[in-house]
């Protein structure tokens, strides 16, 4: 999943009234102010949560000048949180208080990598978000003539981002920080797409060519001047010029190692990732080891989904039989493939009420990925805009649709949307008794460990009745904990690429060519592929302490409450909530 109304000051003080101390009230001041300074610092977030007051802008987050601003910001308000006493702040205050020091303490750790050194790959880089803007599907609206007009004007700080992604890319050359030539070969195709000048065919173009119903002839024919004039004698060349140094420069200094341990400072940078994305203090080796036990754990459950269907061979022969079953392959068109996921959808949507007291409001839409990005994509999750005008989507990457594998679709619909993804992050951006900071908050290990939760509970919601989608779900939470595995071992302790590649064809049945892209996907962005099994393995421990303690008078409907009541936390946070309800039902 990818991370992406506002509330205003007054809402958020009246908000606070009941709490015991006059200095909540100015805590809660200082929430919001924190609230609109990033989305002021961050404008394209701010357009994600739909917030159209900065869409014409794009500041330089490259740049020397913002990252000065950047630690000022993040300095300025962890100086302003500790001047509060925890002891007179409520304990939904408190709690914001420690996520909003965690989040400041964690920013301005962060800035002492050089990992910007590597801002462009092939799916995590900012010129990704920028392409699905630039469409006209995504968040950036194209409804009106300002919108058409904001977009051109932000372009022109896109074009500057650009130029500094070539500068920090040249400085990485220098240090060693630079992408492996696995993933530079990668990225190469999504940037030559842009470098197109048939104008139809051109990403950058498409607003122009969809345009609402109520602009005339005239303005249509303006705006089709002008993003003709955008796309030819801006985005072309720009594109272009990174295009050439990436085939030339950039590849031949770029790395023939895959993890981030290989790099100065890149061990010490992964275990900044790993308490980034996990938000615990945990060891590379732990996650590692924990990542063998669950394998061989999940490997028993799958050896027993083999005996059912009566296949004879050995566990990995078995994988090879699931890949390459053509009955788990029935599409022809890639809208057959997303009305099957509709399909899922209605088959569980009854049984929802039984487990969930809290469901969102917000709509949800299943999309196929777009062909610019499909190749080296991933389904995923973009969250709805806050005031609910824009719903959540469910991206479905379908490349070549006789070769879809439907196995895993109902784990995957679970994950992604209803009551994965969607419902956790919906159910947080709704929450009104959130401050604004925390309505758009994303941390990974609980955002991922909630979503890969839900994915047992498949046979509560009437689902996993046929064998080969619940040895989809077996195969998927193997899928995660092979990444704690191969994480581990590229980033920590010296596995290429071709022996991650092989770890996971040994153990779980994703074909080769998308274990590929996952192992190149963990390369990229190092730690965050941890964070679901650590989430999802805290949460179920957390469920399995309040059933024991409980005993009759445990309630799930009340327990998955507790869990999404609050949105993303850290883990320990979350621990701490669960410890209370159970102390005070208890009690």
């Amino acid at each position: 999943m990818k991370k992406i109304v506002v509330l205003t000051i007054t809402l958020l003080i009246l908000s606070c009234q009941n709490l015991p101390s006059s200095k909540t009230v100015d805590l809660g001041v200082l929430f919001e102010n924190y609230y609109q300074g990033t989305l002021e610092l961050y404008r394209i977030n701010a357009t994600y949560q739909g917030d159209s007051r900065y869409n014409d802008t794009l500041p330089n987050f490259l740049s020397d000048e913002f990252k000065a601003k950047e630690k000022a910001f993040y300095t300025s308000y962890l100086n302003d949180l500790n001047q509060f006493e925890d002891s007179s702040l409520s304990e939904e205050a408190l709690l914001s208080k420690n996520i909003l020091k965690w989040e400041c303490e964690m920013a301005l750790q962060g800035m002492e990598f050089l990992k910007d050194q590597m801002p462009i790959d092939q799916m995590w880089g900012f010129q990704l978000t920028m392409g699905q803007l630039a469409s006209g599907e995504g968040a950036q609206p194209f409804k009106t003539v300002t919108d058409y007009e904001n977009w051109l004007i932000r372009i022109d700080g896109y074009l500057e981002w650009l130029d500094s992604a070539k500068q920090k890319m040249e400085a990485g050359m220098k240090s060693g920080w630079v992408l492996p030539k696995s993933l530079v070969t990668k990225v190469i195709p999504q940037l030559k797409r842009m470098t197109v000048t048939e104008l139809e065919k051109h990403l950058f173009y498409q607003p122009a060519l969809n345009f609402p119903a109520d602009f005339d002839s005239e303005t249509q024919k303006g705006f089709q001047d002008s993003y003709a004039d955008m796309v030819l004698n801006k985005i072309v060349p720009a594109y272009q010029k990174l295009t050439d140094f990436m085939e030339s420069e950039y590849f031949q200094a770029a790395r023939e190692s895959s993890g981030f341990g290989a790099l100065e400072g890149g061990k010490e940078y992964y275990q900044y990732a790993i308490k980034h994305y996990t938000t615990t203090d945990m060891t590379a080796n732990e996650i590692h080891e924990l990542g063998l036990r669950e394998v061989a754990r999940i490997g028993q459950e799958m050896e027993k989904v083999k005996a059912q269907v009566g296949f004879k061979g050995n566990l990995k022969a078995f994988f090879d039989h699931v890949r390459n079953k053509k009955e788990l392959m029935p599409f022809s068109d890639p809208e057959e493939v997303i009305a099957n996921f509709y399909s899922i959808k209605e088959r569980m949507l009854p049984q929802v009420n039984k487990l969930f007291e809290l469901q969102p409001k917000t709509p949800f839409e299943v999309r196929r990925t777009e062909a610019f990005r499909e190749a080296s994509a991933s389904a995923e999750y973009n969250p709805g805009s806050l005031d609910g005008t824009r719903p959540g989507i469910f991206y479905v990457p379908i490349p070549e649709v006789t070769k879809y594998n439907l196995y895993s679709d109902e784990d995957l619909f679970l994950h992604e949307a209803i009551p994965g993804h969607h419902f956790q992050i919906s159910l947080q951006q709704e929450n009104t008794a959130l401050p604004s900071f925390r309505k758009d908050l994303w941390y990974s290990a609980y955002g991922e460990g909630w979503a890969l939760y839900t994915e047992s509970l498949g046979e509560e919601l009437g689902l996993y009745k046929d064998p080969y989608q619940y040895f989809g779900m077996l195969g998927a939470e193997m899928h995660r904990a092979v990444r704690l595995v191969v994480d581990t071992g590229l980033h920590a302790k010296g596995w290429t690429r071709e022996q991650a590649i092989q770890y996971s064809l040994d153990n779980e049945a994703e074909s080769e060519a998308s274990i590929i892209s996952e192992i190149e996907r963990y390369m990229a962005n190092p730690g965050q592929a941890l964070s679901y099994k650590i989430g999802q393995l805290k949460i179920r421990q957390l469920r399995e302490e309040a059933e024991k303690a409980l005993g009759e008078s445990f309630d799930i409907r009340t327990f998955h409450r507790i869990v999404l009541e609050s949105g993303c936390i850290p883990l320990a946070y979350l621990e701490d909530k669960i410890d209370r309800w159970i102390n005070n039902d208890l009690n």
